[in-house]
């Protein structure tokens, strides 16, 4: 279950890198989507592309091939769970709207120079995201925008990230927005709020899990 290492601070940051290839047979329903959310897709290409940005910001920020291949096997079901992120972060934004929560970019830019100043600076604070939550620099603003709405949420309703009338909300946001995911990809639990890998036999692993070539 995701729910205490995704509310420490980075309730929407992704937890580890590229899972196993698959390949599916038989009819999809939503062709070209990773998921639907809310009647709004989430492409495979859209996927891809957060999984790619990631991956080129840890290439940048190491030196060699060992540290890079070391990135990758300490984040070894990236785009699973940056899938999983994504439907969770328009499930998050569905509650907080719901509980008329809203966010500032004031409030958002507030949030990062203290991190900033925390961290050691801007830089420090870019990579510290990208290695404790792979978050790439470029979605740093969008993924402290989702840390104030979940705090917000939290407070509106007398509690906190951590504690069950949190997720309860969530729950009932994600039965709203009807999460469907392409197959491959797992199923989406509406009461957990998480993603559940499933096993059909028209699903076919076509990769040794967690294993993935470095670009």
């Amino acid at each position: 279950m995701h729910r205490r290492r995704r509310t420490a601070l980075v309730l929407t940051a992704a937890i580890a890198a590229a899972g196993p290839l698959l390949t599916a047979c038989g009819n999809d329903a939503h062709p070209g989507a990773a998921a639907v959310v809310g009647g709004q897709r989430i492409t495979v290409s859209q996927l891809e592309n957060r999984v790619e940005e990631v991956r080129e910001a840890q290439r940048a920020a190491v030196t060699d091939e060992a540290q890079y291949s070391q990135a990758i096997a300490k984040t070894g079901t990236l785009t699973r769970d940056t899938l999983h992120g994504m439907v969770l972060d328009r499930v998050l934004h569905r509650a907080a709207q719901d509980a008329g929560v809203t966010v500032s970019r004031r409030e958002v830019q507030q949030m990062r120079a203290g991190l900033e100043q925390q961290a050691g600076g801007a830089k420090a604070l870019q990579t510290a995201w990208l290695q404790q939550y792979s978050v790439a620099p470029e979605r740093l603003d969008e993924n402290l925008h989702l840390q104030l709405e979940a705090q917000k949420l939290a407070e509106s309703l007398g509690t906190d990230t951590s504690q069950p009338a949190f997720w309860k909300a969530l729950s009932e946001a994600s039965k709203e927005l009807d999460v469907d995911l392409n197959p491959r990809y797992g199923t989406w639990d509406a009461e957990k709020v998480g993603r559940v890998d499933t096993k059909a036999p028209w699903v076919r692993d076509v990769t040794t899990a967690g294993e993935e070539r470095p670009a």
